[in-house]
């Protein structure tokens, strides 16, 4: 595809300059008619648009089967959790430290202990972790867009960007 669009404007390109060149008084208009008719530029880059919207397409169904295989995974692994919960509460109830099965052998034990932080202001220095430092983009764009002077930011230069509307 991208070969295709490459080739197709050189093709244009050289075409439209050999064009101008020989016929310096020809009018945009029948400039680009001759061009559109000697050549399959626009039709290559038509061609990538198309391939472009189909896989935004594709990207965009991708995510949201995603974002709901995420959503059942979580219930899963929550449903798991409060089986073996479940297991854990039943098997003390009945006293019951270990259960052999031919497929898995499960045992009830105290597990290590964990950390419950109560008051985290009250915490001594030595036990927090630093945070670097991080640039709040959205600040800074609206700072700048405000006219404000920032040192070690600026405003770059806007971006042509691509606007495709579907029917």
């Amino acid at each position: 595809m991208n070969a295709t669009v490459r080739i197709e404007r050189t093709r244009f390109v050289e075409l439209r300059r050999r064009l101008l060149e020989l016929h310096p008084e020809l009018d945009a208009q029948t400039l680009a008619d001759t061009l559109e008719g000697a050549t399959d530029f626009k039709e290559a880059i038509a061609a990538l648009i198309r391939s472009a919207l189909e896989d935004e397409c594709l990207a965009k169904a991708l995510k949201e089967r995603l974002d709901q295989m995420k959503g059942r995974l979580s219930r899963l692994e929550t449903r798991a959790s409060s089986k073996r919960q479940l297991a854990v509460e039943n098997m003390e109830a009945a006293n019951l430290r270990k259960l052999q099965q031919p497929d898995f052998t499960a045992s009830v034990r105290l597990g290590p202990p964990s950390v419950t932080i109560v008051s985290e202001d009250e915490l001594p220095i030595d036990y927090l972790l630093p945070q670097p430092p991080k640039a709040d983009r959205r600040a800074i764009l609206e700072a700048l867009s405000g006219g404000a002077l920032i040192k070690g930011a600026v405003l770059s230069q806007p971006k042509i960007s691509l606007s495709v509307r579907s029917q």
